[in-house]
């Protein structure tokens, strides 16, 4: 009897990079490095960095809901636990100390992270591609690159002045963030101990 060839074998999610000498390639990083052109590092979890095409706003996932309703408008967002990441323009991370003293919050403890270089948050699953549980999500995907072109999808101090609310603007984004982030450190200060982990965690920037 003449052998029967066997079916093509299904990918594997990773794959050998020999530009890495020989390390497994995951599926999920290959698509953030040639979709989006971001920088990858580590696998399961895959982890992405920042301070390259862009910097990240971590805040506790309520102040992001929260802040999100009120400038409509923003870059992708992820979301991890407790945690939320805002994506914003590269080099926002140095922007944030002197902009949230001109905004009038320098002075006031929120529980805010910004990520500039040498950052990385977690990657989640790219859009429509299932995690598993507890897997950190998109709530606002990233656009592939042929998607952007002529347009700004990532909050930046250039958008600052849009009035029309087609321009992410940094300023007012960080101002909404930091006001949230303050009223939910007001409401846990009359409810009780904090169950946040981040609750008392004082600004820090990386």
């Amino acid at each position: 009897m003449a052998p029967t060839v066997p079916p093509p074998r299904t990918p594997l999610p990773t794959e050998r990079d020999d530009r890495a000498g020989g390390e497994p390639r995951d599926g999920c990083a290959q698509w953030y490095e040639r979709e989006l052109g971001w920088a990858t590092a580590g696998v399961a979890p895959v982890r992405l960095l920042t301070g390259l095409r862009f910097d990240a706003l971590v805040v506790p996932a309520a102040a992001g809901h929260a802040a999100l309703r009120r400038v409509g408008r923003a870059g992708p967002v992820a979301l991890m636990g407790e945690r939320m990441s805002l994506l914003v323009a590269a080099g926002s991370a140095d922007e944030l100390p002197g902009l949230l003293d001109w905004l009038e919050w320098g002075q006031v403890a929120l529980a805010l992270t910004a990520l500039g270089a040498g950052g990385r948050i977690t990657a989640p699953p790219p859009p429509g591609r299932p995690g598993p549980p507890g897997a950190a999500v998109w709530l606002r995907p990233p656009w592939p690159l042929h998607e952007q072109e002529g347009e700004t999808v990532l909050p930046a101090l250039s958008g600052f002045g849009s009035r029309g609310g087609d321009t992410p603007d940094l300023v007012r984004l960080v101002d909404a963030v930091a006001t949230e982030c303050h009223r939910a450190r007001l409401m846990r200060a009359r409810t009780g101990p904090a169950s946040d982990e981040s609750a008392g965690q004082p600004l820090a920037f990386s």
